[in-house]
């Protein structure tokens, strides 16, 4: 029998340590799987945009843009 308390308390100290690593292991994994890097320099909360964004020209010869009314 104090085997069995000795164990019960000993499973209340370490099961929330367990399940923290085991956490962060999954998390890791994620997101891992998801790409995600963070550079050394890169400041946690700052917006960094990695390539430029490819300007988009206008095609005015798709036709012209006409309002319309709703009929009831």
């Amino acid at each position: 029998m104090l085997a069995y308390y000795v164990l019960k308390i000993v499973a209340r100290m370490a099961f929330p340590h367990i399940m923290k690593r085991a956490m962060d292991k999954m998390n890791a994994k994620m997101q891992e799987q998801q790409g995600y890097k963070q550079t050394k320099n890169q400041e946690i909360g700052k917006t960094v945009v990695d390539k430029k964004p490819t300007s988009k020209t206008s095609n005015n010869s798709v036709g012209e843009y006409v309002d319309y009314e709703e009929v009831d």
